[in-house]
């Protein structure tokens, strides 16, 4: 049976989809021949890429740490992708042993994965659902996962909101999530940025026309607007290379990272 056959139903296995290209980037093994394909080809325009998805992976387990060691315990990772090691869970339970996790993502075949693979995982809880309905997302949040908003929380929006295109509203999408967060809570947004090299622009745009990898390039100006009424925490929004430590060279795909606290 061939791959395409064994896709679960609403799965588009012929279409890029960002999850599954993602988990390609970072070495896993959970993506069809459409993912692989366009991976390739950002590959070839932009042969870092890889190390840019290492690089993103890296922001958000460290925000992750970030907010563990503040003392918050419960997390929602919208768009969490398919589970692979160390997940948000590992990292927040190594700090916080009673953290728990709803691990949202819009994509079946991702949920179908993470139901598969979080299987057993204490306090870590699979949720359909897309950030484009943040209500549903709260909803779901607290009744299946028993996030409580009424108490600090770490949302998590990595590699997502620039897959939302502008009439889908993601601005106000976020300001509905960023209401809901109790004061203490931490907002954590990584997002690709306009700054990107221009080619890679191109290609990304020509390549994933009209499937959900279509990406939005956005100014820094715009993605700080998803920040509004928080306070930024060091070094700021900047591209992850310079947001992990160490000296990192700049790569030719440029994603904004940044952590906002609620006060």
């Amino acid at each position: 049976m061939s791959e395409h056959n064994r896709a679960p139903v609403g799965v588009d296995p012929f279409r890029p989809n960002p999850a599954r290209v993602y988990n390609y980037m970072l070495g896993g093994k959970d993506n069809y021949d459409a993912d692989r394909a366009y991976g390739d080809r950002m590959l070839e325009v932009a042969p870092d890429t890889k190390v840019t998805a290492w690089h993103s992976r890296r922001f958000l387990l460290q925000a992750v740490g970030l907010a563990a060691e503040a003392g918050i315990r419960q997390f929602v990772d919208i768009g969490a992708g398919i589970p692979i090691s160390p997940n948000v869970h590992e990292v927040a339970q190594g700090i916080e042993p009673t953290a728990i996790v709803a691990s949202i993502d819009f994509d079946p075949v991702v949920y179908a994965h993470s139901n598969a693979l979080l299987t057993g995982a204490p306090g870590v809880t699979p949720i359909l659902a897309d950030i484009r309905e943040p209500d549903k997302v709260l909803e779901l949040a607290s009744s299946e996962a028993g996030i409580d908003f009424s108490q600090p929380v770490a949302i998590l929006i990595v590699g997502v909101l620039h897959f939302v295109m502008d009439d889908e509203q993601p601005f106000d999408a976020v300001a509905r999530l960023r209401e809901a967060m109790a004061p203490g809570s931490l907002l954590v947004i990584q997002h690709a940025s306009i700054n990107t090299h221009p080619f890679f622009k191109n290609a990304a745009s020509i390549h994933a026309t009209n499937s959900p990898s279509q990406p939005n390039f956005r100014p820094p100006e715009r993605v700080r607007e998803f920040f509004d009424g928080l306070e930024l925490l060091p070094p700021g929004l900047v591209p992850a290379n310079e947001w992990l430590a160490g000296n990192l060279s700049p790569t030719s795909l440029v994603v904004l990272c940044g952590i906002g606290r609620k006060n």
